[in-house]
């Protein structure tokens, strides 16, 4: 996590706590000559645009109060969408039962991708039940070789 990035989870965790809503993710990212600070928040029936207004309105206060980026940039707060990152331990547990896509940093019985419904996460393994054409396989993944993962639109 970047030192940006870190101020302004400082900043936004009482705002996030004073709304009941909960911080998914935060970037910092440079996209051509443009800087952008995007901030994800969530909640367990999901957010509104109104919400996500209050949120940036409250951040842009404190932000412009302390101003730790000292270049323009744009800040955006929206939904993680429908197909969230699963960053945090509590991500995978609410994930259970639900289809993700899953990519590992080196291969696991030959594979590095695994798109499928997650069964079951412990702490240390997360496995997830993959349709290989007309049957089904388990794939226990261990939890610290996954790269990223994300909750699966599935059609």
């Amino acid at each position: 996590m970047s030192k940006v990035t870190e101020v302004v989870e400082d900043l936004l965790t009482p705002i996030l706590t004073d709304l009941e809503l909960e911080l998914v993710d935060i970037e910092y990212v440079k996209e051509g000559k443009n800087w952008f600070l995007r901030i994800y928040i969530d909640k367990d029936n999901g957010v509104d645009i109104e919400e996500c207004g209050v949120v940036s309105e409250r951040l842009s206060e404190k932000l412009d109060e302390l101003d730790p980026i000292t270049h323009n940039y744009f800040l955006e707060v929206s939904s993680p969408g429908a197909e969230r990152p699963l960053k945090k331990e509590k991500d995978y547990e609410k994930a259970v039962g639900k289809n993700v896509f899953i990519k590992t940093y080196e291969p696991i019985d030959g594979e590095k991708t695994f798109e499928g419904l997650l069964k079951a996460f412990d702490g240390e393994t997360v496995t997830v039940e993959v349709k290989i054409k007309t049957r089904k396989k388990e794939f226990v993944l261990p939890f610290d070789k996954i790269a990223s993962a994300r909750l699966a639109v599935i059609f």
